[in-house]
C-alpha cells in the first residue's frame, strides 16, 4: 500500500506569508491615520490631567500658584497629632459621591427604560410619525444651562407652574420649595436630566430596532406568542448592544454631572456632586491643591466604573452568545 503525499503549490505556501503581510500593511496604516489624533487628544487631554494630578499633591492656592511646595499625599490623607485629614476623611466629600452615584444610577435607569419605550412608539407605524421623532428630539437639542433655567423658573416656589398646576388638581396644598428642599431637590434634577436625555437613549434603541429582522417576528406572530414575551426574547436581547453604548455614554455624563445641578441648586450639600465640590474647593475657596486632589479621585472613580461596566457587559454578551 504506497502513501501519497501532496506538496502544497507555492501560491498555498505563500498565502499566510501575504495574509501576515497584508494585516501588517493595514495595522502600519491605521496607526499613522490614528497618530494625529492620539498627539492631539495627548495635548489636549493628557497634559491637563498630568497638570491635575501634579497639582494635587502641592499645597497650590489660586492666589499664589507658583509659589506651590510638593506636599505628597497629604491632600489625599495625612495623619497628624493623633487625627487623620485629607480629602478621604471628609464627610462632604464623601455625600458628594453618594450624591453623585445616586444621581448617575436612577437617572441612567430611568433614561434607558423611558427611552427603549419611546423608541418602541417611534418604531410603531402611525400618521404623523416623523413630526413626533422630530419633535421628541428638542430636549435633547435645548442647551443644558437653558433648560435648567427653564426647570428653575417652572420649579420656583412662589411663582412656578408646577407648584400652580398640582395645587389646582388637589395634589399639593402648599407650594413646595423643589429645588430648595433637601427631601425633593435631588429628585428635581433627576427629573430634568432624565428629560432632557431621554431623546438620546430613544435615538440610538430607535436606530436598533430599525435594525432588526423582520422573520423573526413574522415567525413569532404566526406562532402566537405574546408580544411582551417577544420584546423580553428577542427585541431586548438584539438591541443590547445599542443600549450598552448609550449606557456608557450616559453613564459618563452622569458621573461627571456639573452644570444642570449647579444651575438648579448651586452648591447646597444635598445635591452636592464630586464635580460641585471640586469646584467649590479650586474656585471659591482657592485651594488648588485640595480641589486638584477632588478632581483627580472624580477622573479615577469614573475610569473605574467605565472599565467595570464594560467588562461586565462583555461577559454578559458572552454568555448571552453561549
Amino acid at each position: 500500500m504506497t502513501t501519497t503525499t501532496t506538496t502544497p503549490s507555492a501560491p498555498e505556501r505563500a498565502r499566510p506569508y501575504r495574509g501576515t503581510k497584508v494585516r501588517r500593511q493595514r495595522v502600519r496604516a491605521a496607526w499613522t491615520f490614528l497618530a494625529p489624533m492620539l498627539v492631539t487628544l495627548a495635548l489636549v487631554a493628557g497634559w491637563p490631567l498630568l497638570r491635575t494630578f501634579y497639582f494635587s499633591l502641592t499645597d497650590g492656592t489660586l492666589s499664589a500658584l507658583g509659589d506651590a511646595s510638593f506636599i505628597g499625599l497629604e491632600n489625599y490623607l495625612v495623619y497628624d497629632n493623633g487625627t487623620w485629614y485629607g480629602l478621604l476623611t471628609d464627610p462632604l466629600w464623601w455625600r458628594a459621591v453618594w450624591n453623585t452615584v445616586f444621581f448617575a444610577a436612577v437617572s441612567v435607569s430611568l433614561e434607558v427604560v423611558f427611552g427603549v419605550i419611546v423608541a418602541l412608539i417611534l418604531n410603531a407605524e402611525f400618521r404623523g410619525r416623523m413630526l413626533v421623532r422630530a419633535a421628541v428630539l428638542i430636549p435633547w437639542a435645548i442647551p443644558t444651562i437653558v433648560s435648567a433655567k427653564m426647570w428653575a423658573w417652572m420649579l420656583n416656589d412662589q411663582f412656578g407652574i408646577i407648584n400652580h398646576l398640582l395645587m389646582a388638581l388637589g395634589l399639593i396644598d402648599s407650594p413646595i420649595a423643589w429645588t430648595a428642599s433637601a427631601t425633593y431637590s435631588m429628585w428635581a434634577v433627576i427629573m430634568v436630566d432624565v428629560w432632557k436625555t431621554i431623546p438620546f437613549v430613544a435615538l440610538l434603541a430607535l436606530a436598533a430596532l430599525q435594525m432588526l429582522p423582520k422573520d423573526c417576528y413574522e415567525a413569532a406572530e404566526v406562532d402566537g406568542i405574546h408580544p411582551v414575551r417577544v420584546f423580553f426574547k428577542v427585541t431586548l436581547p438584539l438591541i443590547t448592544p445599542a443600549l450598552m453604548v448609550a449606557v456608557i455614554f450616559r453613564l459618563l455624563d452622569a458621573l461627571r454631572v456639573f452644570d444642570v445641578i449647579y444651575v438648579l441648586t448651586s452648591n447646597a450639600s444635598s445635591t452636592m456632586t464630586m464635580s460641585i465640590y471640586a469646584r467649590q474647593q479650586l474656585v471659591e475657596f482657592q485651594d488648588v491643591g485640595y480641589g486638584s486632589a477632588a478632581s483627580t479621585l472624580l477622573f479615577l472613580i469614573i475610569a473605574l466604573a467605565t472599565v467595570a461596566y464594560l467588562y461586565l457587559g462583555r461577559k454578559q454578551l458572552q454568555l448571552g452568545g453561549d
